[in-house]
């Protein structure tokens, strides 16, 4: 099964040594004026994924200025349900910046960028470098200090009549935006928090009690863990390494639904001791 979920790893990590027809930096800049003001934006001129591989290292250079450093990866689509809906079959990946990352409980505008989205997800620790020799579940498990609960708050960004797809998705840095992570859980390495992984519930609910959405652990390509297994034989070709403290976001645990101001959402994880959870509140 593991062929399965990592055939098509180098449609985000192609290597970035290749010459690419990349946006311009007035494209570039153009985006990220319109981002930062939280306005409808063109689609970048991408026209394969080395092109949105490009663009993404470009736009991530602008956005550090006032984002902060790297600390971590995405792993977007590796729902099949979130695949539909950007009519892509295959996960991608973005990079997450120092003040992307609030902590549990932060309040948030509603209309935190131009097409706003949350979604239930988690964010996995690297322990050690020894994660970027992971090539199973188990091995990646050995190299994981913990588990953060994460809700991602994503911005589609671009106009609703621009054509969004895996290309796209990857140019615009797979909507990275804002999200907000809980206490580190930790893991033990052992096949039973392998398994555990997968079978967890992950339920997201409103201030009432009430279910907003539920899935489990193996939506994401089959594991959590195959994330970093996907994410790291791809850095292993562009000549880059994952860090300990990185964060790994595993991807989509919901659909992505669009914020309401006043609504607090919280997601638990069942099946993880002590049931962790994070929650934000839309204002």
């Amino acid at each position: 099964m593991r062929a399965v979920y990592l055939a098509t790893i180098a449609s985000f990590f192609l290597s970035e040594a290749a010459i690419a027809d990349c946006p311009s930096p007035d494209a570039i800049q153009a985006f990220v004026q319109d981002w930062q003001a939280k306005r409808p934006a063109k689609a970048l001129p991408v026209s394969n994924m080395k092109d949105a591989i490009c663009a993404r290292d470009k736009l991530v250079e602008v956005l550090a200025g006032s984002q902060g450093k790297v600390v971590g990866y995405k792993a977007a689509l590796t729902a099949k349900a979130v695949q539909e809906r950007f009519n892509w079959n295959a996960p991608v990946a973005g990079i997450l910046l120092e003040k992307m990352v609030l902590n549990n409980g932060a309040t948030v505008p509603a209309v935190f960028g131009s097409r706003p989205v949350w979604e239930a997800d988690m964010l996995l620790v690297v322990k050690d470098e020894g994660v970027n020799q992971a090539k199973t579940p188990e091995e990646a498990l050995q190299h994981i200090s913990g588990m953060r609960p994460f809700i991602e708050l994503p911005d589609i960004a671009l106009g609703p009549n621009e054509k969004v797809d895996g290309v796209q998705l990857t140019a615009i840095n797979t909507a990275a935006r804002l999200g907000i992570a809980g206490a580190e859980v930790p893991l033990e390495p052992t096949s039973e928090t392998v398994k555990r992984l997968a079978e967890i519930k992950i339920v997201a609910t409103d201030v009432s009690g009430a279910t907003l959405a539920e899935s489990v652990g193996s939506a994401t390509l089959g594991n959590p863990l195959n994330a970093v297994v996907w994410l790291v034989e791809g850095l292993a070709k562009s000549g880059r390494k994952l860090k300990p403290g990185d964060l790994i976001s595993t991807g989509s645990f919901s659909p992505l639904t669009p914020p309401k101001p006043g609504q607090t959402v919280t997601v638990r994880y069942e099946g993880l001791p002590n049931t962790p959870k994070v929650s934000v509140r839309f204002e």
